[in-house]
């Protein structure tokens, strides 16, 4: 079964309210077996004008695991608290 990846791109508006979001959405991704690949560091644009502000890449063991998390309810206590602090993009891929 190939594994999925959930890579987001945030803008992040309210440092501090963020950090609420942080060690919720933590605790999610602990609930459904995410592998934290990226979050947050140095970003160097290699080509193109794609400059994301924050990038974040978590690898799950598959579709589904990716799709529960994103759709469970301590994501959503996460996003509830991610409200006013950051604009979010957020895509699940499927990976080989």
């Amino acid at each position: 079964m190939p594994s999925a990846y959930v890579i987001v791109n945030s803008t992040v508006t309210n440092p501090a309210r963020y950090e609420d979001y942080k060690k919720l959405s933590t605790a999610a991704m602990q609930a459904y077996g995410a592998e934290i690949c990226i979050r947050g560091g140095a970003i160097e644009v290699a080509e193109g004008d794609w400059v994301p502000d924050r990038l974040v890449l978590l690898k799950f063991p598959s579709m589904d695991a990716a799709r529960r998390f994103e759709s469970s309810p301590e994501y959503a206590k996460a996003r509830s608290a991610r409200q006013g602090a950051a604009i979010m993009r957020m895509v699940i891929a499927e990976g080989v």
